[in-house]
């Protein structure tokens, strides 16, 4: 195989390889905090992108591996099941560019908010908001292997 030829199919590769990257399934898989305090597993379910939470230092007991109960639901009925494992990332829909339509539940406050997701350069960005995406916060994720 010419050099020409093999310089050719390595440039290719790496377009699909970046494209796949940013494409509608780019946000499935583990992913960890930057800042370390929690991690998330996004996939998809039917039509939509969940995330359930595997870990979060604000989610598990002073050992650092038990997990809290969802005390602060604002469904009775669900407060005495444990947060590890939860689904709290619900409704995001790929639109071409970023997650949106999405909601997540915040379980040490009992708090709902509404979010959309994108990855860029390597990176998972989570928003969530109140009203208006302007609103709201970003964390920043990395990938878990």
């Amino acid at each position: 195989m010419k050099v020409s030829n093999v310089i050719a199919a390595i440039l290719l590769l790496t377009a699909f390889a970046a494209k796949a990257q940013t494409g509608e399934n780019a946000i499935v898989g583990k992913w960890e905090s930057d800042k370390k305090d929690v991690q998330l597993e996004f996939f998809k379910s039917g039509n939509e992108y969940q995330a359930k939470l595997l870990w979060g230092n604000k989610i598990v007991e002073n050992d650092g591996k038990t997990s809290k109960k969802d005390v602060k639901n604002p469904d009775e009925k669900l407060r005495s099941r444990l947060i590890i494992g939860i689904v709290s990332v619900t409704g995001l829909k790929w639109d071409s560019e970023e997650y949106t339509g999405g909601k997540i539940y915040n379980p040490p406050s009992g708090d709902t908010y509404k979010c959309k997701v994108w990855v860029k350069d390597g990176k998972l960005y989570l928003r969530g908001y109140m009203g208006v995406s302007l609103l709201g916060q970003t964390a920043s994720f990395h990938h878990l292997n």
